[in-house]
């Protein structure tokens, strides 16, 4: 009788836990679950169900809300689904705003007509769209992209660069490997070592407290140190019109970007001075609407293709740098 009681109690627990879902969206769930090839316990399986419903009803009201007109972007279910917003600020926003040794300041040129729209893909700067993982190294991709536009720009050979060899060999000059970093260290670390890796000789493992493995024969890149763009979104746009992409830091720490999709994003939370994650200005340009909010920055992420608009965003421009987009902007130089 005991056990026939036991039983029965272990049956009703089961559908309790099982009701708290949404059973409309089992599907979805097993198919997300495979595609992004999520693998839990038993007991965190239940929690990280609730958090990813929690997630799609969010993302279904903003969408909603953007068919009223609301909003200027969409949002789409993507693999940060089972991240509360803490957990995916924590692990996924790298970007360090420490004080430090600043490089030489931008000087705008004179008489300059900045053109309407600038996009350096179309000029052969920009590499594929990549991914950090489970690992705070933004910075290092932020570094390694501006980087590559210069190299470029010198050479005329587009090379992907290493960030694993910034994320293991920069610690001396302040960086943190997966738990944050600043772009400028990562410049200054080049000029200091003489040199960074390719990609391909030095590959990405989204691992931390690895050993450096820089080698200078497999050398492809190097700077001579870098410079700071004030913080003023029209210096900014001088500095990407002229130089090439361009290294910034943004507040990234909303729900709304953790599943952007696409549109001008437009964060009413959004920092203008707590920036926590490191991307790339690719680019600028603007919508043919009658939005206030029309024009924007084209900005390359470093979360893989499947986010956003194929990995980038277009975040909105001139709007009291939103964001803190303009905040703390640099380039290496070559």
């Amino acid at each position: 009788m005991n056990l026939l009681l036991i039983l029965a109690a272990f049956c009703v627990g089961i559908t309790s836990a099982t009701s708290m879902f949404d059973g409309s969206l089992n599907a979805h769930w097993y198919r997300w679950k495979a595609k992004h090839r999520k693998l839990y316990g038993m007991r965190e399986e239940g929690w990280r169900r609730a958090v990813w419903e929690k997630n799609m009803k969010m993302i279904e009201v903003h969408n909603q809300e953007y068919s009223q007109g609301k909003h200027g972007f969409t949002m789409a279910m993507n693999a940060f689904g089972d991240m509360t917003n803490e957990e995916f600020r924590q692990v996924m926003n790298g970007f360090r705003n420490q004080k430090h040794k600043k490089g030489k300041v931008f000087q705008e040129p004179s008489f300059l007509e900045v053109p309407k729209s600038v996009d350096w893909r179309e000029k052969g700067y920009v590499t594929p769209v990549k991914n950090q993982g489970q690992c705070g190294s933004c910075w290092a991709f932020s570094a390694t992209g501006a980087l590559e536009g210069q190299m470029f720009r010198k050479t005329g050979k587009l090379i992907s660069l290493s960030e694993q060899n910034l994320v293991d060999c920069s610690r001396p000059q302040g960086n943190e490997g997966c738990d944050g970093g600043l772009m400028d260290y990562a410049f200054q670390y080049i000029k200091e070592n003489g040199g960074l890796d390719s990609e391909e000789s030095y590959p990405y493992d989204a691992m931390k407290d690895e050993s450096c493995k820089y080698r200078p024969e497999y050398s492809v890149a190097n700077d001579t140190g870098f410079v700071d763009i004030p913080k003023e979104e029209k210096a900014l746009m001088k500095a990407v019109a002229t130089v090439g992409p361009i290294s910034v830091a943004i507040d990234a720490g909303h729900e709304s970007f953790q599943f952007y999709k696409e549109g001008v994003y437009f964060e009413p939370e959004c920092s203008s001075d707590n920036v926590d994650h490191g991307v790339l200005v690719v680019g600028y340009g603007y919508e043919e609407t009658e939005s206030d909010n029309n024009k924007f920055w084209l900005v390359k992420n470093s979360w893989g293709e499947e986010w956003g608009l194929g990995g980038y965003i277009k975040m909105t421009k001139d709007q009291k740098n939103h964001c803190g987009i303009a905040t703390a902007a640099s380039y290496p130089t070559v």
